[in-house]
């Protein structure tokens, strides 16, 4: 079994005896809903419509094929896979088969592929040609040079010499070989963290925790068998699998649609064919899909509920979602580490626009704090530091990290700056970790640091936020180089080279003479910041 911080036994028996964890592997939110309705329709991608029957056959297939391939329960898998149906073939075959899945984002490239496959070793990769990364063997080549060989690859959209993604899950073994997931209280999958230093760290997922995560999302969201879920943001994404996502569609029985991005016009057109009555976005998104020709959005006046997270959300912006489409707004705040909260269906408008909602659970334990620790008054902003049923308790063999992200009660500091109500709702109102969070998606300041400062030219860096209308934020990278030369495109060029994710390039490059220090000796980037507008990109 993968090694992981458990719940203390205490924690562990009372979430037993309120109903949290049911100890049921994962795989029921798919298998319970294919014995209750087989041909109801669970996924539509493209000009496929695949029901609960074939979805729950195809995962059984795929899982018996890799258990007969000699692959083990407690055996790794890095996965990079577009928005597609086989994501879902995917992921419940692993978890059926006990083989803990990373689900890597589509935008990660080698830089972060590389990470993942130090930290798990996987011993089974699935990706696609069509991934740049893949589109030849060059990557492969590197793993193989570096001793981190998987045992087993599987392309989709593969080539000739390829071991065929579909065809293993689509055509059954022989005889099937017993398979079974992994124990309900242990690692069902790793997750991925915004994280503020270096590529993500993982967060292991138990099928108990996970679970409760999803059934008490899709009773709060009123999910039923006939939601019609557009999946537009990356499948991976913890807000797009589990909040309620579509882990609590099918739990639910309903429908998830899948959409290559939130690009509004290829949104809109299937928002109208399927007549999909729920969406999750973060608020770029919605921000341009507000922006279209009334006459497009007439297209989606099938949506009765649009979901809003993943980055900072402007009240007056949450109010033109009410104006603008005219159905119910929902804000999620929620961390891939665990607490999520929502505004709920029956709050009062001022409630949905204000605020980011409230926790899942009655035992979510959120307490807002200095820097002393100590708890501030409601509604004066503060640390959030949160422990509950479905919040993980280290991350996966990082003892340093979780000295520092963690107190001696259990309790994990997010990270967050935020305003509590007396009634429990919360307010985000920004960051204590270094991290820049562009449409939701968190881009870790260190990381992006000490890759622009292995550049010849590049003496020192630093890397900010900066506010914008669209994004939420953007990057704006300052560079200290004897070469007066340098230019910002050889700096993303240098990025780029060294197999980054496009969205960590920095949106603007500043050049200054030496970086303003801190007191301690930091980086000043609260004054980096403030001179920006001394320095147009």
């Amino acid at each position: 079994m993968i090694s992981f911080t458990h719940w203390p036994e205490e924690f562990a028996r009372r979430y037993r005896d309120q109903g949290y964890w049911l100890d049921q592997p994962l795989t029921r939110v798919l298998t319970q809903t294919a014995g209750r309705s087989p041909l109801a329709t669970a996924i539509i991608c493209a000009e496929r419509r695949i029901n609960y029957q074939e979805l729950n056959h195809y995962s059984d297939t795929l899982a018996a094929r890799l258990m007969e391939q000699g692959l083990a329960s407690g055996d790794t898998a890095l996965v990079q896979l577009p928005n597609c149906a086989e994501f879902y073939i995917v992921f419940f075959a692993l978890l059926k088969a006990g083989i803990v899945p990373l689900n890597a984002l589509y935008n990660h490239r080698q830089h972060e592929l590389g990470s993942f496959c130090h930290q798990i070793k996987p011993k089974l990769l699935i990706a696609s040609r069509r991934h740049e990364v893949f589109n030849n063997n060059e990557f492969l080549q590197h793993l193989s040079a570096q001793h981190l060989s998987p045992e087993l690859v599987l392309m989709q959209d593969a080539l000739e010499s390829d071991q065929n993604l579909a065809d293993w899950y689509s055509n059954p073994p022989a005889s099937y070989s017993q398979f079974a997931p992994t124990p309900a209280d242990e690692v069902a999958f790793f997750q991925l963290s915004g994280g503020s230093t270096g590529t993500p760290k993982l967060i292991p997922r138990t099928h108990n925790d996970y679970d409760y995560s999803v059934r008490a999302s899709a009773e709060i969201c009123h999910l039923s068998a006939h939601t019609r879920f557009l999946c537009a943001m990356p499948a991976p994404h913890n807000y797009i699998l589990s909040s309620p996502g579509a882990l609590g569609v099918f739990h639910a029985g309903g429908c998830v649609v899948m959409a290559p991005s939130p690009e509004p016009a290829n949104c809109f057109a299937l928002i109208e064919q399927h007549q999909i009555n729920m969406v999750a976005l973060v608020p770029s998104a919605i921000s341009l899909w507000m922006q279209q020709p009334e006459q497009e959005r007439l297209k989606t006046r099938s949506l009765q509920l649009i979901q809003v997270g993943g980055a900072s959300f402007p009240e007056s912006v949450a109010r033109q979602v009410l104006h603008v489409f005219g159905c119910q707004l929902q804000q999620v705040f929620g961390m891939a580490e665990g607490l999520v909260n929502y505004t709920r269906l029956d709050d009062t408008e001022a409630l949905i626009v204000s605020t980011q909602g409230r926790p899942i659970s009655p035992d979510d334990e959120v307490r807002v704090v200095d820097a002393e620790g100590n708890d501030v008054p409601d509604g004066e902003t503060g640390m959030l530091k949160t422990r509950g049923p479905y919040t993980f308790r280290g991350y996966y063999q990082s003892p340093e990290h979780n000295a520092q992200a963690f107190d001696a009660e259990g309790f994990y500091y997010s990270g967050d700056l935020v305003q509590r109500y007396s009634n429990g709702y919360i307010k985000v109102v920004g960051r204590v970790k270094d991290q820049i969070n562009r449409g939701g998606e968190k881009i870790a300041a260190e990381e992006i640091e000490k890759l622009l400062i292995t550049h010849p030219d590049v003496s020192a860096a630093a890397l900010v936020a900066v506010s914008d209308e669209r994004f939420g934020e953007k990057s704006c990278a300052f560079i200290v180089s004897h070469n007066p030369q340098l230019s910002a495109l050889s700096l993303k060029r240098h990025l780029l080279n060294l197999g980054i994710a496009h969205y960590k390039l920095p949106d603007q490059v500043c050049m200054i003479d030496s970086l303003p220090l801190t007191a301690v000796g930091k980086p000043d980037k609260k004054r980096l910041r403030e001179s920006l507008q001394h320095h147009p990109a």
